[in-house]
């Protein structure tokens, strides 16, 4: 079963692989600075010409009236690929120029 999702949904994020294969190493588990952006928080990205507003609630993200469980589900509705919602939005390191 897990085989038939990771073919259809895409598998584990790379950043996760990456987390695991040194955990499974035995190296210290390196957290995140910053953590999630509070709620109240209004995050605005521009990717290929267009600007996309987020605004952070106490339990979800929503954007455009839709509501999300993740950033990284909301970048990933933007991009069409699987990126890290952090990143995208430039909480956690820069985000790359929308192409």
């Amino acid at each position: 079963m897990w085989h038939a999702q990771c073919q259809r949904y895409g598998g584990l994020e790379p950043e996760l692989q990456r987390t695991l294969r040194s955990l499974a190493e035995g190296k210290p588990l390196r957290r995140a600075t910053g953590g999630a952006p509070r709620p109240g928080t209004q995050l605005v990205r521009e990717w290929n010409g267009r600007t996309y507003r987020v605004n952070v609630t106490k339990d979800c993200y929503v954007m455009a009236g839709e509501r999300f469980k993740s950033l990284s589900a909301i970048a990933r509705r933007i991009t069409g690929t699987s990126w890290s919602g952090p990143r995208f939005f430039g909480l956690n390191g820069t985000a790359r120029a929308g192409t």
